[in-house]
């Protein structure tokens, strides 16, 4: 087994050790320290993010936003700490940190209005989060869809004291980095001119890769990342960096038909998806419609192939195969026995008997003698079998046909039924295979579902309108997902490149496909394009003003989504049109006869006509306008000020988290209660003097899995853990937001 660098380096430390030589084996641990392997890229660090929600306090971090109007130039990247307010003017003074000595301006003062602040990842932060809309049509067993608008590395940290290690799957099509100002960072737009765009994609996701490890289960989970080409391959050597613990596949999707013109390059028509399995995670096996074509092999065309016995192509002459050219005597029903080769140089009209039954050579279309597929001992198996029979007879020119053996191996894995034989001794084998069997694809998916502008685009223009470029199709989430939580009815999904809300969409269609409960936590920004960043800056509006707010990602185009498709309306109120059985081409089989290829003779058999069929059955009777049986919430991630926190004065903003990590069922405590409250999933002890009153209603209540202390004792908490058994107990800091604290490039303390 090969040694890794770290265990090199091991190793030759432990040797100079053994040498007597510690001044050399600490000079070599001290030089493997200072080297840096794998994959190496600039960090660009810190990475700042503007607080657009958070109301500015003395000592925060801020910067000034230019005059309403006016684009943002290089004053207004500076930094700034607040150092009084008074009124609506804040007293600022240059920032400076080890990392930042930019300012060298003097002390000013700015109108509240025109700063905002702003977070480093050296800069602890205080985050809840604030209910800003839900909807409600599933019953109080169903969960609750989850949707965040949110910075998603703060959100991510915040998410990690809820699920930390209990997520089954995340899904993330983050932005793929090509240069058209996709994605921001440091606020500011990337394009193709930043020559440093690859290494600050490579950090920006490097540090939330990393938090979403700490949400995996280790044990059982899957993470799930679809890129293009512009950086597959630095992606690649990330997650093996970041995950060298995970089995690592990837997928070509086909999601463009049309494909994609490149300038002197060929036309994109698929994307990839990075599979990166934890434990005993993988994919399950599942009902594959005839699409599927890898998971059952070249040919595969969702009925059993029955293929003519004589040889067609090259080496297909008397000559190359002697063994294999003799008679099958047949009557105008069946094959009845089989004769033996005629040997080289004896005329077949010589060496066949008749004995009142018609023999039938392999003669080629053009009268060449040819060979069968098999020698006699083959023949004599296959028909043994019944696999060998003939078709529509024809005297001596009857067409012999068989199934070869990728056929009869699927016959004897059960992809295709035997049925038994009919009077003449010819397997009955059911036609087709889709109901029934299950598999594995392979690496190449070419469905037509996956099409991204007939099932992402359209799809998503009939329910918002055009808000939204480049959706994924709906199908391929659900496909791709389906093969890790199909088994999984209760299974936590995340997704913290939420975009457009596809994969929660497609998480209540698996819901309403199989009757689960599965739970999706999606997460956005509330950014604008840059195109309309551009014309709302020229209107004179701002992030945080109500105008600008109301058309970002989150609340215009993701929650909008969501919402409607629960509801099973468009933007406009009006029901949606259509099912989600999504019809695609398929072949019906139908009563005829068909022709023989080589000879033109029709023979007896059947024929497959194209048609349109549901490519998910079971969705077929599920109306859009019928919306979905299921509930969900829309969150706004908040900042809160050190000072309250202080005071204990934030439960409002926590308790949707409290809620989260309880399951997001039932009814959320909003309030701090006297003593204690306790609601349909999970219960607080405000006050310990309480325990009493507080274990005597617990007694009484049932569904309670976990109870949350408000305490800086541990022995008090333990205490509660010793009277709960199998109820999880946590203990939450007096001040609470103590326990949402997110510190410097850490999790959740």
């Amino acid at each position: 087994m090969p040694l890794t660098t770290a265990s090199f380096v091991q190793s030759m430390v432990e040797r100079a050790n053994k040498l007597g030589d510690p001044v050399l084996a600490a000079d070599i641990q001290q030089f493997a320290n200072s080297r840096r392997y794998g994959l190496i890229f600039e960090h660009n660090r810190p990475e700042r993010i503007r607080l657009y929600g958070k109301k500015s306090a003395r000592g925060d971090v801020v910067q000034i936003l230019p005059e309403r109007g006016k684009p943002e130039d290089e004053s207004s990247h500076l930094l700034w700490r607040v150092n009084s307010i008074d009124g609506s003017t804040a007293s600022l003074i240059p920032f400076e940190s080890p990392s930042y000595r930019e300012n060298s301006q003097l002390p000013r003062e700015a109108s509240v209005e025109d700063i905002v602040a702003v977070a480093e990842y050296d800069q602890p932060i205080y985050a809840g989060l604030r209910e800003v809309d839900r909807v409600e049509r599933g019953t109080t067993d169903d969960p609750y869809q989850v949707v965040i608008s949110a910075e998603n590395y703060h959100a991510l940290e915040t998410l990690s004291f809820c699920y930390s290690g209990k997520v089954d799957c995340i899904y993330i099509d983050p932005p793929y980095n090509t240069g058209a100002k996709d994605w921001k960072y440091n606020n500011d737009y990337v394009d193709g001119s930043d020559e440093y765009r690859h290494s600050k994609w490579l950090a920006f996701m490097e540090r939330r890769l990393k938090l979403a490890k700490k949400l995996l289960n280790p044990e059982d989970s899957v993470l799930i990342v679809t890129i293009d080409e512009k950086e597959y391959l630095r992606l690649g050597l990330l997650l093996e960096q970041v995950f060298p613990e995970a089995r690592i596949q990837m997928v070509s999707i086909a999601n463009n038909p049309a494909a994609v013109a490149r300038a002197d390059e060929f036309g994109r028509v698929d994307e990839y998806a990075f599979f990166l399995m934890f434990g005993v995670g993988g994919p399950a096996k599942l009902e594959l419609g005839s699409e599927w074509i890898t998971s059952k092999g070249r040919t595969h065309t969702g009925h059993i192939r029955k293929d003519l016995f004589r040889r067609s192509g090259s080496n297909a002459e008397r000559r190359h195969s002697p063994g294999c050219f003799y008679p099958i005597y047949i009557d105008e029903r069946r094959i009845v026995k089989i004769g033996k080769p005629v040997p080289p140089g004896v005329s077949r009209f010589d060496f066949a008997e008749n004995n009142g039954l018609t023999p039938v050579f392999p003669i080629r279309k053009n009268g060449d003698e040819g060979v069968w597929m098999g020698g006699v001992d083959t023949a004599q198996r296959l028909l043994d079998s019944g696999y060998l029979w003939i078709g529509k007879f024809a005297g001596d020119r009857t067409p012999i046909y068989y199934y070869a053996s990728g056929e009869i191996a699927k016959i004897d894995s059960g992809t295709y039924q035997f049925l038994g034989k009919d009077a003449n001794g010819v397997a009955i084998v059911s036609e087709s295979c889709e109901d029934g069997f299950k598999s594995v694809p392979g690496t190449q998916w070419h469905i037509a579902s996956h099409d991204s502008t007939q099932y992402g685009s359209r799809l998503l223009n009939d329910v918002i309108g055009k808000r939204f470029s480049y959706p994924k199709s709906l199908y391929a989430v659900h496909d791709t997902l389906k093969f890790f939580v199909a088994d999984k009815s209760d299974a936590l999904i995340v997704d913290f490149f939420a975009g457009s809300g596809t994969t929660l969409h497609a998480v209540n269609l698996l819901n309403a496909e199989d009757g689960g409960h599965r739970r999706c936590i999606c997460v956005t920004n509330n950014e604008v394009s840059a195109e309309e960043q551009k014309a709302f800056v020229k209107e004179g509006l701002r992030p945080g003003d109500d105008e600008w707010e109301a058309r970002g990602i989150a609340r215009y185009v993701t929650w909008t989504r969501t919402k409607c498709s629960i509801e099973g309306v468009d933007v406009n109120g009006n029901p949606l049109k259509g099912d989600y059985g999504c019809p695609v081409e398929s072949y019906d089989e139908i009563d005829g006869d068909v022709t023989d290829p080589e000879t033109g003779k029709k023979i007896r058999g059947k024929v497959y006509k194209k048609a349109k069929r549901p490519s998910y059955p079971a969705l077929a009777d599920l109306k859009m306008s019928d919306g979905f049986r299921a509930n969900a919430i829309f969150f706004d991630l908040t900042y809160e000020n050190p000072d309250a926190v202080e005071l204990g004065s934030a439960f409002d903003d926590i308790a949707p988290l409290l809620w989260l990590r309880a399951g997001s069922r039932g009814r959320i405590i909003q309030h701090e209660s006297e003593g204690y409250a306790i609601a349909d999933t999970y219960a607080i002890l405000f006050d310990y003097s309480y325990v009493r009153e507080f274990m005597t209603a617990m007694a009484k209540t049932t569904g309670i899995g976990c109870v949350y202390v408000v305490t800086d004792d541990e022995t008090r908490c333990s205490s509660v853990r010793s009277l709960l058994p199998g109820i999880e107990v946590v203990r939450l800091y007096e001040s609470y937001l103590r326990s949402f604290k997110i510190a410097a490039e850490g999790a959740v303390m």
